[in-house]
């Protein structure tokens, strides 16, 4: 079986016995007049099909008595003459046979057949209020299976959100996901180094992004994960800098965060370095204090464990050196608890540690144990992917050391929970100060 066959069999087999499940594809979308944006399918409906074509829709019937499950496509048909101009498309009987469904018709037939499917079902599974478009679509159907009722139809008793089902079976990767994963990062932590090796003061940020983007497409990446982020100087203070447009000088520290996308699974990697190739002293004293931030909640990442505990560990010691350098007033606090009790350390460090990551940057599923009442940051358990990125940002102000002005430092690696903790899947870049001064400087 397949691996988006298994996926559907998981999903039926967790819903009502009878009830149908639907799910589309995302919409193709204008850029502006007659051009559209590159087309990216929708990643819960990748999951279970592993079919990227637009206008597409899977339909799960679940088991039932003596009924098996089906699962069923609907999707453009073959159309010569449109593959000329827009490329190679399935239709509907090679794509039940490429992608393992039981069924498979043309798109045109969807409401039709779903006033079918949908008659006597017990309950219905959609992506409620995710797109205004299909909950009107879903809404015909019921009507049409309502005005049945004469006739002895039923229509669903129960409407059912269907994402959060799938949340929780995307937090933990196959042994499929996580291969994608590693090779995604593996080209991410290229690429990251071939913009340190080629970054010079002068050159533009949008110069060393290119070598990011050259370095993602050369080895097969279909896209950038996100919108790259590379600021040098005071504009890594900014979190979500993107205009990477302004010209490196030399003394910055360059911040790039930048993943890619590898056959629909997402890497995202941050590497703070110099852009002359040498840190200087108050640099080199806050990126250490990054990295032993970063060290310290990795070392947290072990199944069993709280998802919080990677970022608390993250942020005590980040507080630590920030008393200890004189960026928050050690007279004033006292301790890392009174610190952390007035959220004073968000001046430099206003983020959270970590995020999941796979088909999405930030990955479906939710952060809290929702099976207690109070709600408390979810164990972590082997499978599970998600990122460590730590960092500090100083903006110029009144009290803080003017030598730490206008520096802000990331590191951020994507990581696997293992039974024996966290592996490492972007270690390709490096991130010790000497290993980055040793490769800029040859």
């Amino acid at each position: 079986m397949n691996p988006f066959a298994a996926r559907r069999a998981r999903l039926a087999a967790a819903i009502e016995p009878g009830a149908v499940a639907v799910l589309a594809t995302a919409p193709e979308a204008l850029r502006n007049a007659d051009s559209e944006y590159p087309y990216r399918h929708d990643s819960y409906f990748y999951y279970l099909t592993g079919f990227t074509e637009p206008e597409s829709v899977l339909v799960l019937v679940a088991a039932n008595g003596g009924t098996p499950a089906r699962s069923i496509l609907f999707c453009r048909e073959k159309n010569v003459e449109r593959e000329i101009w827009e490329g190679f498309r399935h239709g509907p009987e090679a794509a039940r046979t490429a992608f393992g469904f039981d069924e498979a018709y043309p798109i045109g037939e969807l409401d039709a057949q779903m006033a079918r499917l949908l008659a006597d079902a017990p309950a219905l599974y959609y992506a409620n209020a995710h797109s205004p478009a299909f909950d009107a679509q879903v809404a015909g159907w019921l009507k049409a299976v309502r005005g049945q009722s004469r006739s002895g139809v039923t229509a669903p008793a129960r409407i059912h959100h269907l994402l959060p089902l799938l949340d929780e079976m995307r937090l933990l990767k196959d042994d499929v996901e996580q291969t994608l994963m590693a090779k995604s990062a593996s080209i991410a932590g290229a690429a990251h180094l071939r913009a340190m090796r080629a970054a010079k003061p002068g050159m533009f940020e949008y110069e060393i992004e290119a070598e990011l983007l050259y370095e993602f497409r050369r080895n097969g990446a279909q896209f950038p994960a996100y919108t790259p982020i590379v600021a040098s100087g005071a504009n890594a203070c900014i979190l979500h800098y993107n205009a990477n447009n302004a010209q490196t000088r030399d003394g910055d520290l360059v911040l790039i965060d930048a993943g890619c996308e590898f056959d629909s699974y997402a890497s995202d990697i941050t590497r703070t370095f110099p852009v002359n190739g040498r840190f200087s002293a108050p640099q080199k004293t806050l990126y250490e204090l990054v990295l032993r931030a970063q060290e310290a909640a990795l070392a947290a990442i072990v199944p069993g464990r709280r998802y919080s505990d990677f970022h608390d560990a993250a942020v005590d010691v980040l507080v630590e050196g920030m008393l200890e350098l004189g960026l928050l007033d050690k007279a004033k606090y006292g301790s890392v608890e009174n610190v952390l009790a007035e959220r004073a350390h968000a001046q430099f460090y206003m983020h959270g540690t970590g995020h999941w990551l796979g088909l999405d940057v930030h990955d479906a599923g939710v952060y809290r144990d929702l099976a207690r009442d109070d709600k408390p940051s979810r164990p972590l358990l082997a499978g599970m992917a998600l990122t460590v990125e730590p960092g500090i940002y100083v903006r110029p102000a009144p009290g803080v050391p003017e030598q730490f002005w206008n520096i802000g430092i990331r590191i951020e690696d994507d990581v696997i929970v293992d039974d024996g903790g966290a592996r490492v899947l972007s270690g390709a870049a490096p991130k010790t100060v000497a290993e980055i001064e040793a490769l800029m400087g040859n």
